[in-house]
């Protein structure tokens, strides 16, 4: 068994390294080709024939078509001022919905007390 083993394999190594005869690439010379028409996808021709209608256009309007008056723009609504925030709410009650620590907290980081009293308004309708 171990010598037809061995016998196989170096049968394969051989026909690896034998020099196989490859036919050249010759390119194959066609007849050139001639343009033709396509095919029409449909070759019968409609049931029905409509006859078309003429168009009158008796209702146009300079008018309507080009109107002078000016378009109106959309109305732009208000933003709260910071004094009607800062009347809405007080410092006092900002203190009592969020607590000391956390006042001062955001004190500093917004760098003053209309920030934070602004953050409460917004919060005050969430809780």
């Amino acid at each position: 068994m171990l010598k037809w083993s061995l016998l196989s394999l170096i049968l394969i190594l051989f026909t690896g390294c034998i020099q196989q005869d490859i036919p050249e690439y010759r390119p194959v010379h066609t007849a050139p080709k001639t343009k033709t028409q396509p095919k029409p996808i449909y070759s019968a021709l409609p049931k029905v024939q409509h006859k078309l209608k003429k168009v009158e256009d008796t209702n146009f309007s300079p008018d309507y078509m080009y109107p002078e008056t000016a378009t109106t723009q959309p109305k732009k609504k208000k933003q709260a001022s910071t004094k009607t925030v800062t009347e809405q709410m007080s410092k006092e009650e900002c203190i009592g919905m969020i607590g000391q620590e956390k006042f001062d907290r955001y004190t500093q980081m917004l760098g003053s007390e209309a920030g934070i009293i602004k953050r409460c308004v917004l919060l005050k309708p969430m809780q």
